[in-house]
């Protein structure tokens, strides 16, 4: 009897394990920021705030989706570049597009296209 509950708890643990692995690859793939100014992220104008950036694929073919208050706002391609120390956004100050978006605690960043 006692090693069929041990075979059952061992079972359950095992069927448990790859679902925590799964949901900590998700929060990889994505991070918060805050936007301090306005700014254009292709056509959408994105108002100063909080934001969360949640993307799919590898290296320089990524998908982008910008979120606001868990409801998407914004689109785009981007690629994920390895480096950043510290978490910051960069927005060209000619053309108010946003250009950059860097996860320290990734160290990570998002590098938007000239759009």
């Amino acid at each position: 009897m006692k090693f069929s509950t041990w075979f059952v708890g061992l079972a359950a643990i095992s069927l448990l394990l790859p679902i925590s692995v799964f949901a900590r690859q998700k929060d990889k793939d994505s991070g918060n920021f805050t936007l301090p100014s306005a700014a254009e992220v292709g056509s959408t104008q994105l108002s100063p705030g909080h934001y969360k950036a949640e993307w799919t694929g590898n290296g320089s073919n990524l998908q982008v989706s910008i979120l606001k208050d868990k409801q998407v706002v914004a689109t785009t391609p981007a690629k994920l570049v390895q480096g950043a120390s510290q978490d910051a956004v960069v927005v060209n100050s000619s053309t108010n597009k946003l250009e950059q978006i860097d996860f320290g605690k990734l160290k990570e960043e998002l590098v938007l296209p000239g759009q």
